[in-house]
């Protein structure tokens, strides 16, 4: 095992790693038993990347940036201690018999992925409460901005419903991925996964970002030969304009109906996520 004071890199992607591979709560434990998600992919960013400053321009001025949350957070500790802070984020691949329960869905998720999308998310919750103690115990600031104090949930004449944090653009400047027409974020492992991410004081080296254009592994994007989303979303909040953020939900309202059925409390959909040729990996070209 590396320290933090030696590798931090690879320090944390090895816990990261351990918890995910150990964890009883990474587990189908209302169905057999099987893993939510496989090994996940991480990347670093340095937390005053341009890109977060650029997002209040892009997303909404209410987005924040790693070092407002550091210092929302941590208000009483002097705003130099953030002079080195990183972002660290993470992807957690969602296994191919989940996928493929969900691939042969035309309206409605499959049990499997309805399970992933709460009891996985709640895992991944506990991932991130694990990662931001086990830096805290290091001696270092850490937070999943998710789960701070200035974390909010909102509706915005821009964006529409959204939070003041997006795990996914996070992971886009980590060099974790780009983004797809269905606005999900296509990834070494594909697009069916969830993310997430933590700020920390700690400094650490970033992740080098493998492409140049913030669609660029989107085939409708890059070939104009795509577009199997579309066809895939049961609720027509996808055309070759994008998505429809608020028609989405209005179909993801209709699932939520069903909750009780799933046993699950946030049963999502995801159909435009899998039966695609980015569900799994980054789609070759046409």
């Amino acid at each position: 095992m590396y320290s933090l004071s030696e590798k931090p890199e690879e320090t944390l992607v090895q816990e990261i790693q351990k918890f995910v591979s150990e964890s009883p709560d990474n587990r189908q434990s209302r169905i057999d038993g099987s893993a939510h998600f496989e090994t996940p992919l991480i990347g670093f960013a340095d937390a005053q990347d341009r890109l977060f400053q650029d997002f209040k321009n892009i997303i909404g001025d209410f987005h924040l940036t790693p070092l407002e949350v550091l210092q929302g957070s941590f208000p009483d500790e002097h705003v130099g201690s953030w002079n080195k802070a990183s972002v660290i984020s993470w992807i957690l691949p969602i296994p191919e018999a989940t996928r493929k329960s969900n691939r042969q869905q035309t309206r409605y998720p499959s049990k499997a992925w309805a399970h992933t999308r709460t009891y996985g998310e709640e895992f991944n919750n506990k991932l991130r409460e694990h990662l931001a103690s086990f830096l805290r115990k290091e001696g270092f600031f850490a937070i999943a901005p998710m789960q701070s104090p200035v974390f909010e949930v909102l509706q915005s004449e821009k964006a529409g419903f959204t939070s003041n944090w997006s795990e996914r653009h996070v992971a886009y400047v980590s060099g974790l991925g780009t983004f797809g027409l269905s606005r999900g974020l296509i990834t070494a492992r594909g697009i069916a996964m969830r993310c997430g991410s933590v700020v920390t004081s700690l400094k650490l080296t970033p992740t080098e970002r493998p492409y140049s254009n913030f669609q660029e592994y989107c085939l409708f994007y890059s070939s104009g030969k795509c577009g199997r989303c579309i066809k895939r979303c049961p609720g027509k909040a996808i055309s070759e304009k994008g998505q429809n953020k608020d028609q989405c939900m209005v179909h993801c309202s209709e699932v939520m109906e069903k909750s009780d059925e799933y046993d699950a409390v946030m049963p999502g959909c995801g159909l435009c996520l899998t039966g695609v040729p980015c569900e799994a990996g980054i789609p070759k070209k046409f």
